[in-house]
């Protein structure tokens, strides 16, 4: 598992089963559920690695879409309106993307 290591499979489950229908997810709540909000700023910076699929350095709006999926295969992708209410929280410099120190950023607040 891709997480291995930083959260637990039971600890992302809950999370991922905590927002299974639309316009239901919401971060704060799922980095809390998931454990991430107690993790170390090197835990959450790996975690920012694995989610930004294309490893372009960002983590783009059509990768906050499958964000959950990132976490478990069989969960859904983000609406739209989840996704840019995602993204706008923690785009912090307007570009559009959400960079590692936005990331962090958003998963610490």
């Amino acid at each position: 598992m891709a997480f291995a290591g930083i959260l637990t499979d039971a600890d992302i489950k809950a999370a991922v089963d905590g927002c299974k229908g639309a316009d239901t997810f919401e971060y704060k709540k799922f980095f809390t559920a998931c454990g991430l909000t107690s993790k170390t700023p090197e835990q959450v910076k790996k975690v920012f690695y694995i989610i930004d699929q294309d490893k372009s350095g960002f983590i783009e709006e059509e990768e906050l879409k499958l964000f959950l999926q990132t976490f478990s295969a069989g969960a859904r992708a983000l609406t739209d309106k989840e996704t840019k209410t995602f993204l706008s929280a923690g785009d912090k410099d307007g570009d559009g993307m959400l960079g590692v120190d936005e990331f962090a950023e958003l998963v610490k607040a």
